[in-house]
């Protein structure tokens, strides 16, 4: 679940930059990264604002099925509730029990050996010893409705039908699962409702807390140094993995710019028992990496109402302007 630091709250409170200068970059591409900078600027005279480079996106994850594995891609559409490649959407679709109450791997550690992949506007599910499934990347408005249940809060998912259904009961051997796929005419869940007041205004579909989770090579590297057994990038499901920066220098962005996204800190990520799950195996250990971050990345005092006892790894982050990013671009932070 999601947590906060401090500096969340130091918000910058510019406004948008006019949108005609911003198709005008999108059109030029990378190349004209630089002179959008220099636009942006313009744009926001009486703030002083400034664009500092911070780092450049290494990777781009899309978890289409919550808690099964990611699809890495080279380039996205960023939309308000998150990353999007083709009808490939982040977390729209996911497994509950036949009351309608969320499966996560922290429930069905299995899950983390879905493999997705798209193909021809089907999503191909695979997992160890099952025969395939595939599943059209969108339901019929016929299919049944559901009801579901999120950390307490209620969202809709429609139906996969009964060969989905069937096929995560039988992959998970525990009780009776179904598949429900979330569309964009459904309501999301409100960050009102996620997070303390305080948080800005926005909606998403099954994800824990936020639109976009973004992470550093370097915090990953700097925890490895600290564990036997080291962990990959699988365990903490980013979208956005930057390269180039210190390790946990994202704690102290607040917006910024990837391509011609822009995007706010909502809240640091603190983190639960999923993380010790080994993608690999599917196997939980309900200890590492979680101990080790609990003895170096607690939050502050003043803050253990929100994180609890939860220790913190990686910044989740809204989606304030929409857009298209890619690897490969300069990763800028938004200064006054």
């Amino acid at each position: 679940m999601g947590a906060a630091d401090s500096s969340a709250l130091a918000r910058l409170g510019l406004p948008a930059p006019p949108r005609s200068r911003w198709l005008g970059v999108a059109a030029l591409g990378l190349a004209a990264v630089a002179l959008g900078a220099v636009a942006w600027r313009r744009a926001r005279p009486r703030r002083r604002g400034r664009l500092q480079q911070v780092g450049t996106v290494a990777q781009l994850w899309i978890y289409p099925v919550k808690s099964c594995r990611g699809v890495p891609v080279s380039a996205a559409e960023c939309t308000a509730m998150g990353l999007r490649s083709g009808h490939l959407r982040d977390r729209f679709w996911l497994v509950i029990k036949e009351d309608g109450h969320m499966v996560t791997a922290r429930q069905e550690p299995r899950l983390m050996l879905v493999s997705i992949t798209y193909e021809d506007d089907r999503l191909i599910l695979r997992a160890p010893d099952m025969d395939q499934l595939v599943l059209p990347s969108k339901q019929p408005s016929s299919n049944t409705l559901h009801d579901c249940r999120l950390f307490g809060l209620d969202i809709k998912g429609r139906d996969c039908g009964d060969e989905a259904a069937q096929w995560f009961t039988n992959f998970l051997k525990t009780e009776a699962f179904r598949l429900v796929q979330f569309e964009k005419n459904m309501k999301g869940r409100s960050s009102r409702d996620i997070f303390p007041p305080f948080v800005q205004n926005y909606q998403v579909a099954y994800p824990d807390a936020s639109p976009l989770l973004v992470l550093s090579e370097a915090s990953l590297a700097d925890l490895n140094t600290r564990l036997e057994k080291k962990v990959k990038m699988d365990n903490f499901r980013p979208n956005i993995v930057v390269t180039g920066c210190d390790a946990f220098e994202e704690d102290t962005w607040d917006e910024l710019l990837i391509g011609n996204v822009e995007m706010k800190k909502v809240l640091a990520c603190s983190r639960c028992i999923l993380t010790t799950v080994d993608p690999d195996t599917g196997v939980i250990d309900r200890k590492e990496p979680l101990e080790t971050l609990k003895s170096y990345r607690l939050c502050d005092p003043s803050e253990k109402e929100i994180h609890k006892s939860s220790p913190l790894f990686g910044i989740y982050y809204s989606v304030e302007k929409t857009g298209s990013l890619k690897v490969g671009d300069p990763v800028y932070r938004m200064v006054e």
